[in-house]
């Protein structure tokens, strides 16, 4: 019962943006912190000890860059829809900042997996771009990013602009199966899913899976530093005119 009373209380605490500000203090560098020491080695096991592939050599290990960041292109868009949800059912503020701080990264994210995509996809494939199911359905994905990133900067009332960009959020959701299942669908160029947690399979070495759990993991560690970071500018921004903020200010001179 403790526990959960320490829950309750926490998650009031973290709806405050007093409270959240001063939780990021301590949050974003101990991401940060993780998400270096897991990358540099992912990094080095992935570019130096993981074993060539046996048909794609040294190419392959774009892989490590490659399908974390298509990973995230995905968890943060659902990351989003949550705070969408949460911010047009129950009107908190920080959702709605946390959504729109998110947007960003999603957005580099997306990009960074169609660019090393590309780069993966000229010897395996012989082209840079085939329009291709998976190819096209994150594409979509980068587009309702910048479409979400353009609503909320041109509407100047910030609560509104949560509104109009919850409801499109919450729209594109429908993209993200297509995304995930278009190997699965249709006749496809990129290969199928080498992890599926649900069916437990792993087809993949174990020399080359751990280096790419740890950059996946990086990857994550290395947007909630972020997007903490941008959040706690929105709630300044935002509260710029309340007491505690004036206080903060005051403080540090």
């Amino acid at each position: 019962m403790n526990i959960l009373k320490f829950l309750w209380t926490f998650y009031h605490q973290m709806a405050s943006p007093r409270h959240f500000y001063g939780y990021t203090n301590y949050f974003i560098p101990f991401f940060t912190t993780i998400c270096m020491v897991l990358m540099v080695a992912g990094l080095y096991y992935g570019l130096f000890v993981a074993p060539p592939d046996y048909q794609q050599g040294d190419s392959y290990r774009i892989m490590f860059i490659h399908v974390p960041a298509a990973w995230m292109s995905l968890f943060v868009y659902m990351v989003m829809a949550t705070m969408a949800v949460v911010s047009m059912v129950w009107r908190l503020k920080l959702a709605e900042i946390i959504g729109s701080s998110s947007a960003l990264i999603g957005a580099a994210f997306t990009f960074l997996a169609l660019v090393t995509g590309s780069i993966w996809g000229k010897p395996m494939w012989g082209t840079w771009w085939a329009w291709d199911a998976r190819l096209t359905s994150e594409l979509i994905l980068f587009f309702l990013y910048l479409g979400i990133i353009a609503l909320n900067s041109a509407i100047e009332d910030k609560r509104k602009a949560a509104q109009a960009t919850s409801v499109l959020t919450l729209v594109g959701v429908v993209n993200i199966p297509i995304i995930h299942y278009s190997v699965t669908w249709w006749n496809s160029l990129h290969q199928g899913a080498t992890i599926d947690i649900m069916k437990g399979k792993v087809a993949i070495d174990i020399q080359m899976l751990i280096p790419l759990i740890l950059m996946a993991f990086a990857f994550k560690f290395f947007y909630a530093a972020v997007v903490l970071k941008r959040a706690r500018c929105e709630v300044l921004n935002r509260e710029r005119n309340s007491t505690w903020v004036k206080e903060l200010i005051s403080q540090k001179g």
